[in-house]
């Protein structure tokens, strides 16, 4: 009878090794699937691989996160209700995305405001931020990074250069949304607002004289195919944020949370290093193809200021209530 047992035992224990550890409560993997707009090869859609599997290290494997870039789980515009709701944990956004629903997202758009790299350094975690992060919780969604996209636009144009104010006079620019295209009228320019997949096509087909985009994506997106020159201003500051679902989020042990938050933080720090080496390296590929680049100076720059921010900074003045005491935040940074 003892031997029957002993077999019995250790046929159990050899099953349970063979079906492999027991995994309890605490042990079950958390599953967080992240929505964003951007194809693999950017430099921030790169940078949220890396935050993913940070996570993952942080969590020890607590957590699982499933990254669906380049629109296959939703459309930009539906990845915030997609996560309000529950559908997936997590998205990516753009900050002027966010258009008339949250205008003091608009903020670093502002011609010329926000475009010191120190100041760009000092955002994440400031009051100006959590201004912002209070009003993405109103919708809905908790911020949890703020990653630092571009501060470097590009200007591109073909049969003249777009260097001086005058220059733009006439010109029929692809525009960025109504607020920072009253900056572009104020120079004479005639603005179309356009996603920017749609603006190669509207060059090429003579629909618009010229283009505006990051300087990273005139070359991603192969503007020196058709424009021949280009001008890389400070013109505005752009930020891709990550947000989470609040439920899900709260409800997530306190070490789950925690992983999550200094992944977060460090995607931050390093969204600033990517971003700045994207731009370089875009800078001379641009020229390795061609186009004729003219790098705008720091007195060029106060002088499309002077011009361009006033009529944008008193819209956006007037847009909310809250958004002259955000401006005073951000000039404290």
């Amino acid at each position: 009878m003892k031997i029957a047992r002993y077999a019995a035992l250790a046929l159990l224990a050899g099953g349970i090794a063979l079906a492999g550890p027991l995994v309890g409560p605490a042990q079950a993997q958390e599953r967080m699937r992240v929505s964003h707009q951007l194809p693999p090869a950017h430099h921030i859609a790169k940078l949220v691989e890396s935050w993913a599997a940070d996570i993952e290290q942080r969590s020890g494997g607590k957590i699982k996160v499933e990254v669906l870039g380049a629109a296959q789980a939703f459309k930009p515009e539906q990845n915030h209700p997609a996560v309000a709701r529950g559908q997936v944990e997590a998205a990516m956004a753009v900050n002027f995305q966010w258009g008339n629903t949250i205008p003091e997202m608009n903020v670093v758009t502002i011609p010329y405001f926000m475009t010191d790299l120190d100041r760009i350094r000092k955002f994440p975690g400031s009051e100006a931020a959590k201004l912002l992060e209070s009003k993405l919780l109103e919708k809905g969604v908790r911020n949890v990074a703020w990653l630092y996209t571009t501060r470097q636009s590009i200007f591109t144009s073909s049969g003249k250069p777009l260097v001086k104010l005058d220059d733009f006079k006439g010109v029929k620019i692809r525009g960025l949304n109504k607020l920072v295209d009253a900056g572009l009228v104020a120079a004479g320019a005639a603005p179309a607002s356009m996603p920017g997949s749609e603006v190669y096509q509207a060059l090429q087909t003579k629909v618009i004289d010229a283009g505006l985009t990051d300087v990273s994506a005139a070359y991603s997106r192969k503007f020196f195919e058709v424009q021949e020159f280009g001008t890389v201003a400070p013109f505005f500051t752009v930020y891709f944020h990550l947000y989470v679902n609040p439920g899900w989020f709260d409800k997530l042990a306190p070490d789950l949370q925690k992983a999550i938050q200094e992944a977060s933080a460090k995607a931050e720090q390093d969204s600033i290093a990517v971003t700045e080496k994207a731009a370089e390296d875009a800078i001379v590929q641009l020229k390795e193809k061609g186009m004729k680049l003219h790098i705008q100076s720091a007195e060029e720059a106060k002088t499309f200021s002077a011009t361009m921010q006033p009529p944008v900074m008193d819209a956006f003045k007037a847009s909310s209530p809250e958004a002259g005491k955000l401006i005073d935040l951000v000039n404290k940074l």
